[in-house]
């Protein structure tokens, strides 16, 4: 009897740490480096070549950091909650707003923005992150679109150490 019950608490316990170890979200927090040969960049896209995430709770604080084809960097930060409430934010004299949330299905991070340039251009971007601890990889997912125009790609982003 007593090794039916230790067998019969064997698998709850292994069950229980299966469910738990898979709901979990994936480790986004660290400064992560462009991968340009692993990339899929369209042309005429602002390329993060950079970004720093701290992720808190549910708090989503990113320093992104884009290159836009002059050759020089162009830094902002953003701070989010990661429940989809909209955050609005102004980089350099152009409003944006973004709203993240967690995809529970796999623990990625979906992420939206509207940036207005010249003050009634909308430039939409839909991003999808999904981080590999294993391999100390981070892979955005994005669409983006303006004045009738789309473009989709992914970065592909090494954890600097």
């Amino acid at each position: 009897m007593k090794r039916i019950t230790l067998i019969i608490t064997s698998i709850v316990f292994t069950i229980a740490v299966s469910i738990q170890s898979s709901a979990q979200k994936a480790d986004f927090n660290g400064t992560w480096k462009l991968d340009m040969t692993k990339s899929t960049l369209p042309e005429y896209t602002p390329v993060l070549v950079r970004i720093d995430v701290q992720i808190k709770g549910d708090s989503l604080l990113t320093e992104r950091h884009y290159d836009t084809g002059d050759g020089q960097i162009y830094p902002f930060t953003e701070n989010l909650t990661l429940d989809g409430k909209e955050c609005s934010i102004t980089i350099y004299e152009m409003p944006r707003k973004s709203k993240a949330s967690w995809a529970e299905q796999d623990g990625s991070v979906v992420f939206e923005s509207v940036t207005t340039a010249n003050g009634s251009e909308d430039f939409v971007s839909k991003e999808a992150w999904k981080a590999d601890a294993a391999n100390k990889t981070l892979v955005i997912n994005f669409k983006n679109s303006m004045t009738g125009q789309e473009s989709t790609g992914l970065f592909f982003l090494k954890k600097a150490e």
